[in-house]
């Protein structure tokens, strides 16, 4: 098979996820909101793209500083205990999303794709945080991968596939 019909299967396969989670969203009359950081809003662009997200997603927030995460309400000790570039991060952003925008679930996302951070040097170059927050039983789903692709598109690729098998994978048990 050629790659251009692998990358076509592919792209089909990520959008039917996609649609399925806003689906079952919408079916169940639930919300969703992102807080990334290092995908840049690649979350939720995906979930923007397929017709009908406006109803389950009303706001989401890229908080590349560690100012703005605070700002949006992730704690400044959970930080600078664990840095930024950690599972309690993201822990804090998922939550602090869903509870900013009053969503169902809250999604966070933290880490380093390929590039020292002069700012934070604590943790582990591409390695990405992410966090799932249920609010409606306040259970955290944690994970994390590593990612060393030959650019950022396709670092935040992989992660945005992550979350969404992870997501979907959740929601339809």
């Amino acid at each position: 098979m050629s790659l251009f019909w692998c990358i076509i299967i592919y792209g089909d396969i990520m959008e039917n996820k996609l649609r399925k989670i806003v689906n079952i969203l919408k079916d169940s009359g639930k919300t969703i909101s992102t807080m990334e950081s290092c995908t840049g809003g690649a979350i939720v662009n995906a979930i923007t793209n397929v017709p009908g997200a406006s109803s389950i997603l009303d706001f989401s927030a890229v908080t590349y500083s560690n100012d703005f995460k605070i700002k949006m309400g992730v704690d400044k000790d959970i930080i600078d205990k664990y840095t930024v570039y950690s599972k309690e991060t993201a822990r804090e952003m998922a939550k602090a999303i869903s509870d900013f925008t009053l969503s169902n679930y809250g999604i966070g996302i933290t880490g380093k794709l390929g590039k020292r951070d002069p700012k934070n040097k604590c943790g582990n170059d591409n390695q990405v945080f992410m966090c799932i927050y249920d609010k409606d039983i306040s259970t955290y789903i944690d994970f994390d991968i590593f990612v060393d692709r030959d650019n950022r598109r396709d670092d935040k690729k992989e992660v945005l596939e992550e979350v969404v098998n992870k997501l979907l994978s959740y929601l339809e048990k």
